[in-house]
């Protein structure tokens, strides 16, 4: 599960990024509204956690923006104002679940859990095609041509990232911080020995390419047919 964090109070998202990761969860972490809209936007989350009080934009006016923009991903409000009024107010604005401040991380994680085994998604964030190579986000099947594609965990989250972004040039280094979570040498070729892998699974048996290489700049992943 992949989640994202909006909470302006550094100390206790530290902390929560941290407890989360120990529980198996990739954490993001953005510090005030207008950055975590743009990660929620740019970025496929399975649950996004959004304080309520936010620098540069509220976080009640990030979901509302989301909901326009069609991005679905649920969503759990923390907040200090735990009020019935506060909690419905939340839940209007397009929020899936509410907790007030001071909570139990025990609490928070069960709730994340609950939200992320959610299936209401719409498809266009569920399922990513390009061409007849097909990404289910939900099952975490790969298929072309209708033939099922075995992948490892890593290999499915870097064909994620691709097909999210097809058409388009994904650099070494946004995929070392999209699908690796981590910064380091984006000369390293880590980057091309998944890659080399994943496209000997995906074109093996297909006339058809779809993962090219741009020389000196990246990846991507494009129906040409």
């Amino acid at each position: 599960m992949k989640i994202l964090i909006i909470e302006d109070d550094l100390e206790a998202a530290a902390y929560l990024t941290k407890a989360f990761r120990e529980a198996g969860i990739v954490a993001d972490h953005a510090s005030d509204g207008e950055s975590g809209l743009f990660m929620a936007t740019e970025n496929v989350y399975d649950v996004a956690i959004i304080d309520r009080m936010l620098p540069r934009r509220d976080g009640l006016s990030v979901i509302t923006e989301l909901r326009r923009k069609g991005v679905h991903t649920p969503v759990l409000i923390l907040s200090a104002l735990g009020q019935v009024d506060d909690r419905v107010t939340g839940l209007r604005a397009g929020g899936d679940d509410y907790l007030p401040k001071p909570y139990a991380f025990s609490e928070l994680l069960a709730r994340v859990e609950v939200l992320g085994r959610r299936k209401g998604t719409p498809e266009q964030d569920v399922l990513y095609r390009v061409g007849d190579l097909e990404l289910d986000r939900l099952s975490h099947e790969v298929r072309r041509g209708g033939k099922e594609i075995l992948l490892q965990p890593r290999e499915f989250r870097l064909l994620e990232y691709l097909m999210k972004n097809a058409g388009q040039v994904v650099t070494r280094t946004m995929l070392l911080e999209n699908v690796w979570d981590y910064h380091f040498d984006p000369q390293t070729n880590v980057i091309d020995v998944h890659v080399s892998r994943l496209r000997s699974k995906i074109e093996k048996d297909f006339s058809q390419p779809l993962l090219k290489t741009i020389r000196g700049a990246g990846y991507m992943i494009k129906d040409e047919g």
